[in-house]
C-alpha cells in the first residue's frame, strides 16, 4: 500500500498482513492453513458463484483474519486498548470463558474490532483479548495470587515508543507513512513469540492450574496465541488438513452442518505445536524444552442471530447440537429466520421500488466455542477446585477494567438494521416511525 498518510483503517489492514506474515514464519503450518483456506475459497466460489459471496465478498473473505492475544492486568487490557484503538478498534462484548469449560482455562475476554458496518467492508480485523483473573479463588490460592500479582506488575508489554504512536494516530485519525512503518513495526514485534529465558519453576507451578494461566503469567512478554483465516467451507478445509497430514483437534466447534442457513461461528484449529523454547532452571542452568501454547484456527462465519435466537442456540447447545436439534430449534430458510425474527438482516430498496433482504455477518465470538478451542489444544486439564466461590466479572467491570466503552454486539446488529430499515423508508417516501405497516416490514416477511 502506497500512501502518505495512513488512516486507521489502513493501519488495521496493514496490521493485520504484517501479523498473518511474521506468524507463518514463526508457525509455518499457519501458512499450509492459508493455503488451503485459498483453495476452498476459490473452489466454493466457482461452485456456488454469487451465492458463496452472500455472507461478504470473496475479497473480504479472503483478506479477513482475527488474532487471539492474552493479557495479565487492567493495566495491560488497558495498553492493549491504546494500540487497537489507533486502527479503529474498540472493545466489544463480553466473554466468561471460566465456566464455558471443563478445563481450567481462568480467563474473561472482550474482542476488538471495527464497529461501523463502511469500516467492517474495508477491513474486519478482530482480536480476542482475554485477562487472567488471579483473585479466582477456584483457580489461584490467596499465596499464588500475590506471586503472580507481583510478576505480572514488573513486566512491560509495550513499550512507551509504541503507545505513544498509538495514542497519536487515535487523536489525530492515522499517522503519517514513516510513523505508521514505526508503529507497525514495534507493534509486531510486540506480539512476537518471546525469546527471554522462562522461568521454568514459575512457570511449571502456573502450568499445574492452568497452561493458559502459565502461557498468560508465567513469561516476561506477551504474544500472538493464534491467528484465523476465514474459510467458505470449514469441513472440506478440515478434511484436506488431515489429507495434508495436519493434526486437527477432533471436532469443528459451534452449530452443527445442516441444510439450512449457516448461523453465527463454526470454528476449528490444527492442535497446537511443540516449539522450542529456552528455559532457566531454578540452579540457574539454561536448557532447551519446548512449549504446546499456539495453534492455527480457522472459521467459518454466519448470519448474526438475535437474543431469541441466540437463546434458541444456547439452548440447542446444551440439548446436543446435533442436525436433528438444529432442524427443531431453527427454520432452514432465510425468510423464516426474518420472519421468527430469530436473525437480523438489512433492507435494501432497488429499482421499482423492490425492498431486498440482506443477511448481517456475525463480527464476534462464542464463549463455548472459543473454551473449546483452547480445551482441545490445552496437554493437561489443570485443577480447578469448585467448591471456591468465584470472582463476580461482568461487562461493567470489563468496561471499568479497559477504561473505554464497552459495545453490545446485538445492539451494534440492532442499530445496523435500524438504519438500513430508516434509509429504506427514506427511498420509498414512508414514516420510518410507522415501520411495521411499510414495505420494509412487507421485505422483512418475504
Amino acid at each position: 500500500m502506497t500512501t502518505d498518510y495512513f488512516e486507521p483503517w489502513q493501519l488495521r489492514a496493514a496490521f493485520a498482513r504484517s501479523l498473518s506474515d511474521m506468524y507463518g514464519r514463526e508457525v509455518p503450518a499457519y501458512t499450509t492453513l492459508l493455503e488451503v483456506s485459498h483453495d476452498v475459497n476459490a473452489d466454493v466460489v466457482r461452485a456456488r458463484g454469487a451465492d458463496a459471496e452472500r455472507l461478504g465478498s470473496i475479497d473480504r473473505v479472503t483478506a479477513e483474519r482475527h488474532g487471539a492475544i492474552r493479557v495479565g492486568t487492567p493495566a495491560e487490557l488497558q495498553q492493549v486498548a491504546r494500540i487497537f484503538g489507533a486502527m479503529g478498534m474498540h472493545p466489544v462484548g463480553f466473554y466468561d470463558l471460566r465456566d464455558a469449560s471443563s478445563s481450567s482455562v481462568p480467563v474473561i475476554s472482550t474482542a476488538f474490532r471495527p464497529i461501523d458496518r463502511a469500516e467492517l467492508a474495508r477491513n474486519p480485523f478482530r482480536v480476542f483479548t482475554s485477562m487472567l483473573v488471579p483473585s479466582d479463588r477456584r483457580f489461584f490460592s490467596a499465596d499464588l495470587q500475590a506471586r503472580l500479582d507481583t510478576f505480572l506488575t514488573r513486566r512491560s508489554l509495550f513499550g512507551p515508543e509504541l503507545l505513544a504512536l498509538a495514542d497519536r494516530a487515535e487523536a489525530d485519525g492515522g499517522l503519517s507513512a514513516a510513523d505508521a512503518a514505526e508503529f507497525l513495526r514495534l507493534a509486531t514485534a510486540a506480539f512476537e513469540l518471546g525469546r527471554e529465558p522462562v522461568d521454568q519453576a514459575w512457570y511449571r507451578e502456573l502450568e499445574a492450574v492452568s497452561a493458559v494461566a502459565a502461557d498468560i503469567g508465567g513469561v516476561p512478554s506477551t504474544h500472538i496465541n493464534h491467528l484465523t483465516p476465514r474459510v467458505l467451507d470449514i469441513d472440506d478445509l478440515y478434511a484436506r488438513m488431515e489429507a495434508r497430514g495436519i493434526t486437527m483437534i477432533d471436532a469443528i466447534q459451534g452449530p452443527p452442518l445442516w441444510e439450512g442457513p449457516d448461523v453465527l461461528l463454526r470454528q476449528t484449529s490444527f492442535r497446537a505445536l511443540a516449539e522450542p523454547r529456552t528455559f532457566r532452571t531454578p540452579d540457574g542452568e539454561v536448557v532447551q524444552d519446548s512449549l504446546r501454547v499456539r495453534f492455527g484456527e480457522v472459521e467459518a462465519r454466519g448470519i448474526a442471530l438475535t437474543r431469541e435466537g441466540r437463546a434458541r442456540y444456547d439452548a440447542a447447545v446444551v440439548e446436543g447440537a446435533t442436525p436433528d436439534v438444529w432442524r427443531r430449534t431453527f427454520p432452514d430458510t432465510e425468510a423464516g429466520l426474518a420472519r421468527q425474527g430469530l436473525a437480523y438482516f438489512t433492507y435494501e430498496v432497488g429499482d421499482g421500488g423492490t425492498v431486498t433482504r440482506e443477511p448481517i455477518v456475525y463480527e464476534d465470538f462464542l464463549p463455548r466455542s472459543a473454551a473449546g478451542i483452547f480445551q482441545s489444544n490445552l496437554t493437561e486439564e489443570g485443577s480447578k477446585d469448585a467448591s471456591q466461590a468465584g470472582e463476580e466479572r461482568d461487562a461493567d467491570w470489563m468496561a471499568g477494567a479497559v477504561g473505554r466503552e464497552l459495545f453490545d454486539p446485538f445492539d451494534l446488529y440492532a442499530a445496523q438494521v435500524a438504519a438500513s430499515r430508516d434509509r429504506a423508508a427514506h427511498r420509498l417516501g414512508v414514516d420510518p416511525t410507522h415501520r411495521e405497516n411499510s414495505s420494509t416490514q412487507q421485505g422483512a416477511q418475504a
